[in-house]
């Protein structure tokens, strides 16, 4: 298969590999060539009249396009302006379960191997954590970090000893001393964790008495924290922590655990003109699997909802559901507004040079992710899961915070398509999955998946069922590339004044 028409109505066709003038598609002839993922025009246009893709309008020519050509970001402006008013418009629910076939809806009741935390949660890694409260001692938990790690048997039960540094924790004001204490008081209840040490200053805003409370109830023996202004040696004494942290959480094992125990966010970067048909996809199949097993999936990146977020809106599960998805829209356009940056100007470079033109086009590949189930739940940014299904969650699309704050809201592992490649991790195993074969081949210490084959005729009941597999093995242990290779941050939304 060499390009696909992705919906019966669309006006274009998009290329799965480089095409050549001359070459047919859906029976027009190409007079230009056609890099991978990017647009060919099925009809002629005239200026202003509206590009189809997945069914839908994804912005309008700005100039006249003759079939058989290539329209990109050059010729195509988004529709969208302004704030919009919804009204709820429920739409029956059809799972693309089913589209796995006999692959997945035939296995047994999958499980997987995690560690079952005192708290009723379930870990797929069982990690030490090393928490700064506060930029300054970043370099203090590197060090600990360091000599900790040459103390200790890397072939025992404890996963990894990380520390994670961040910039911020002090001169905050509001929503930014606000979202960094909560990010870091979810990382220390995050059940990957099997012991966490946090790390303080002492003259910093956020405070570790106040920050103590703020995080409640904790098992003693596996969170500690001290602040380093009121002990003599900051590096023994935080080492003497965590060999007591050590002790503990070593003897921890991994047990079968049903995977309706798995928590999983969704998320894309680097997207190019597959993401939508391959990888994309591919996620929403798995995510409706999940669900149906009484598992738990997590959509962000609120930015990249912008001109598809009705279609989420007519799957929430009632009204009060639905009112709170409105609200995750309006009030991140506002925030944009407050900022005087546009609402609509999302594709970045990487972007249009994979073959997306607009923001309706991105989000429409972009949401895809999260299949068809309804939505049961809209997350504040940092807030915790308490509901499982499908939930939606209040952050930004960069890559980095995006991903921070789905592992913060519980989830044990990312799952992150990308047509362009990208080599991070967040604190939680961060599975890369290509969109295209030749990222893939080019990028093996960066991609964990290639979702590209289903651009090359492999059926998705296939891919799905291999792909489920390879994300259970995940979860019960089997590392990652961003883990292999020691990338693991952390990054938290800012958006006000630093004093």
């Amino acid at each position: 298969m060499k390009y696909i028409k992705i919906n019966p109505s669309d006006n274009v066709a998009v290329a799965l590999t480089d095409l050549r003038a001359g070459e047919a598609v859906c029976g027009v002839i190409l007079q230009t060539d056609v890099p991978r993922g990017h647009k060919v025009v099925l009809q002629d246009l005239e200026a202003g009249e509206n590009v189809i893709k997945y069914g839908y309008p994804i912005g309008h020519v700005t100039r006249a396009a003759a079939a058989g050509t290539m329209i990109d970001h050059s010729c195509i402006k988004t529709n969208l302006e302004g704030l919009l008013e919804y009204h709820y418009q429920p739409i029956a629910q059809v799972s693309q379960a089913a589209s796995v076939g006999n692959a997945t809806s035939e296995r047994p009741r999958a499980t997987f191997r995690g560690y079952r935390r005192s708290d009723g949660q379930v870990g797929i890694r069982n990690q030490i954590w090393i928490i700064p409260t506060v930029g300054c001692v970043n370099g203090i938990c590197e060090q600990l970090a360091n000599r900790f790690r040459a103390e200790i048997d890397p072939s025992g039960n404890v996963d990894a000893v990380v520390c994670f540094p961040h910039n911020y924790g002090c001169s905050q004001l509001g929503d930014d001393h606000q979202n960094t204490r909560t990010i870091l008081a979810d990382m220390v209840h995050h059940p990957n964790a099997g012991g966490v040490l946090v790390v303080s200053l002492g003259c910093e805003n956020n405070q570790l008495d106040a920050f103590r409370e703020f995080v409640g109830p904790v098992d003693e023996a596996r969170v500690k924290m001290f602040v380093c202004q009121q002990v003599e040696d900051e590096i023994e004494y935080g080492l003497q922590q965590l060999r007591a942290i050590y002790a503990v959480c070593s003897r921890d094992e991994r047990v079968e655990v049903p995977v309706s125990e798995l928590r999983v966010g969704l998320k894309c970067g680097g997207s190019d003109g597959l993401s939508g048909i391959t990888a994309n996809p591919l996620l929403g199949v798995f995510s409706d699997w999940l669900v149906s097993q009484g598992g738990t999936t997590v959509l962000t990146e609120v930015p990249e909802m912008f001109g598809a977020e009705t279609i989420l809106m007519n799957r929430c599960q009632d009204e009060a559901t639905f009112q709170k998805t409105v609200r995750l829209i309006n009030d991140f356009k506002a925030y944009f507004m407050r900022n005087d940056q546009p609402v609509y100007e999302n594709p970045s470079p990487g972007n249009k040079a994979g073959g997306i033109s607009t923001l309706e086009e991105k989000s429409l590949g972009c949401t895809q992710k999260c299949g068809s189930s309804p939505v049961r739940d809209v997350l504040r940014y940092g807030e915790r899961l308490s509901v499982k299904g499908l939930n939606l969650l209040s952050a930004p699309g960069n890559d980095l915070v995006a991903s921070t704050a789905l592992a913060s809201a519980g989830c044990q592992i990312v799952l992150f398509t990308t047509g362009r490649g990208t080599p991070f991790g967040t604190f939680v195993p961060t599975m890369k999955i290509a969109t295209n074969t030749p990222l893939a081949q080019r990028k093996p210490t960066w991609i964990d998946f290639n979702a590209g084959v289903l651009a090359e005729d492999e059926p998705m009941e296939a891919v799905s069922a291999r792909f489920i597999d390879a994300v259970l093995d995940a979860a019960s242990g089997g590392p990652v590339n961003n883990e292999k290779s020691g990338y693991r941050e952390i990054a938290i939304f800012k958006s006000g004044v630093t004093l």
